[in-house]
C-alpha cells in the first residue's frame, strides 16, 4: 500500500461548482478528501483535517476562480489545482459537426440566396434560435471529399449577415475534409496548424471575426498532445470530446487516457493545466439516438447534478441531406426535440467559450 499523501477529491483539473460543496456569499466550501498513512496529522490549506484511519477530510473555503488546494503531513505535500465556477447554472450548447454541403449550395447559387437564411438549413437553425433561444455552433470542413467545393469559393457577400447573427451562430474548424476517419489521430503540430489556419482564415474572410470561438470539436475528437498544442496556441482552449464508448478503450478523447476520459464523463468538464485546455463531454450524439430515446437519455444525464449542469448536444450535417447515404428523415425533429426539452427544463443556451465554460465571468 502506498505511504504517500494523496488528495482523492477534488482531482487536479476539476471544475467545481455549487454541487460540490456549499456556496455562500462568493465562497465555495468543499470537503477535501484524501489518504494518509495511519497516525499522521494533516492540514489542508493550513486548516487541520479530520483523520480517520488512512483517510482524511477537511472543509476548505475557496474564493478565487483558480485555486490550489495543498495538503501537508510532516514533510509530505500533495496539491491539486482546480477551477471554481461560482456562477454555475444549468446550461447547454448545441453543436453540428461535418458542415460543408450547405456552404457549397450557397457558393453554387449565390444569386438564389439574398439572405443566408433563404437556405433551408440555416433557416432551420434560425428557427431554433428564434423559438427556443438556442445558440448553434457549426464545425466546418475546408472542402468536400470529392474537392468539387472548398471554402475559398464561398463569396463574402453575406459577411455582414454572419456578423449580425454572431451572438447565436458560431463557426469553427473541424477538419480538412470528411475522409479518412480519425484524420488527426497521429497528426503533427504542423498538420493541425496548417488545416486549422486554412479553415479559420476562410471563415474570417467570408464571415468575420465575431463568429469565431475559443472552442471546437476536432473531427473524431482524436489528436496527439502536440497537435492540440497547435490549437491552444491559436486561441482554442475548449475541446469537446466523447468520453464514453461501450468498449474498453476510448478513442474519441484526444490524447487523454481512459481513466481521465471516464472521469470527465462523470464530471461534465476538466482542465488540463499543462496545455491550458478545458475538455467538455458530449452528452449525446443526437443522430445516434432514436427519436423516442432522446428525452430518456437526456433525463439520465440530468438526474446526476455532476453530469447535468452542462449539456453538450451534437448532430451532423449529413443526416439532414437527402442526397447523402446517412440521411435521416427525422433529423430536424430530433434536433428540435432535444432543444425544446432542455429549454423546458430551464437550461440556458450558451457557448463554452463565454465566461467560464458558459457561466457568467
Amino acid at each position: 500500500m502506498s505511504t504517500d499523501l494523496q488528495i482523492t477529491f477534488p482531482r487536479d483539473g476539476d471544475v467545481l461548482n455549487r454541487h460540490d460543496g456549499r456556496l455562500e456569499h462568493g465562497t465555495l466550501t468543499v470537503t477535501v478528501q484524501g489518504r494518509i498513512p495511519a497516525g499522521e496529522a494533516v492540514t489542508v490549506n493550513g486548516l487541520p483535517a479530520k483523520v480517520q484511519g488512512e483517510t482524511f477530510t477537511c472543509e476548505v473555503p475557496l474564493t478565487q476562480r483558480e485555486e490550489t488546494i495543498r495538503a501537508q503531513a510532516g514533510k509530505q505535500v500533495a496539491a491539486v489545482r482546480v477551477l471554481c465556477d461560482f456562477h454555475s447554472r444549468p446550461r447547454y450548447r448545441f453543436s453540428v459537426d461535418d458542415n460543408v454541403e450547405f456552404l457549397a449550395d450557397l457558393a453554387a447559387h449565390p444569386d438564389r440566396y439574398a439572405s443566408l437564411f433563404d437556405h433551408w438549413y440555416l433557416a432551420f437553425w434560425r428557427r431554433m434560435h428564434s423559438e427556443y433561444g438556442a445558440k448553434i455552433h457549426l464545425n466546418m470542413y475546408y472542402q468536400t471529399v470529392d474537392q468539387r467545393f472548398n471554402l475559398s469559393q464561398l463569396p463574402s457577400k453575406w459577411r455582414e449577415e454572419w456578423e449580425a447573427n454572431a451572438d447565436w451562430l458560431h463557426l469553427s474548424f473541424h477538419a480538412l475534409q470528411d475522409q479518412p476517419p480519425y484524420p488527426y489521430r497521429e497528426a503533427s503540430y504542423e498538420q493541425m496548424a496548417r488545416d486549422f489556419d486554412l479553415v479559420m482564415g476562410e471563415i474570417r474572410r467570408f464571415a468575420g471575426e465575431a463568429v469565431t470561438s475559443r472552442e471546437t470539436t476536432v473531427h473524431w475528437a482524436s489528436a496527439p498532445r502536440e497537435a492540440c498544442q497547435a490549437l491552444a496556441e491559436r486561441g482554442v482552449d475548449v475541446l469537446i470530446g466523447i468520453f464514453f464508448v461501450e468498449r474498453e478503450e476510448i478513442d474519441t478523447a484526444y490524447y487523454l487516457d481512459t481513466q481521465t476520459a471516464l472521469h470527465i464523463r462523470r464530471r461534465d468538464a476538466w482542465r488540463d493545466w499543462s496545455e491550458g485546455i478545458s475538455f467538455v463531454d458530449c452528452d449525446w450524439v443526437i443522430n445516434n439516438l432514436r427519436l423516442e430515446e432522446i428525452i430518456p437519455r437526456l433525463e439520465e444525464r440530468v438526474a446526476d447534478p455532476h453530469t447535468g449542469e452542462m449539456l453538450e448536444l451534437l448532430i451532423h450535417e449529413q443526416y439532414f441531406r437527402e442526397e447523402l447515404p446517412f440521411y435521416q428523415r427525422e433529423a430536424q425533429e430530433k434536433a428540435e426535440r432535444a432543444i425544446r426539452w432542455v429549454t423546458e427544463q430551464g437550461y440556458a443556451p450558451c457557448f463554452w467559450g463565454e465566461g467560464l465554460l458558459g457561466s457568467p465571468a
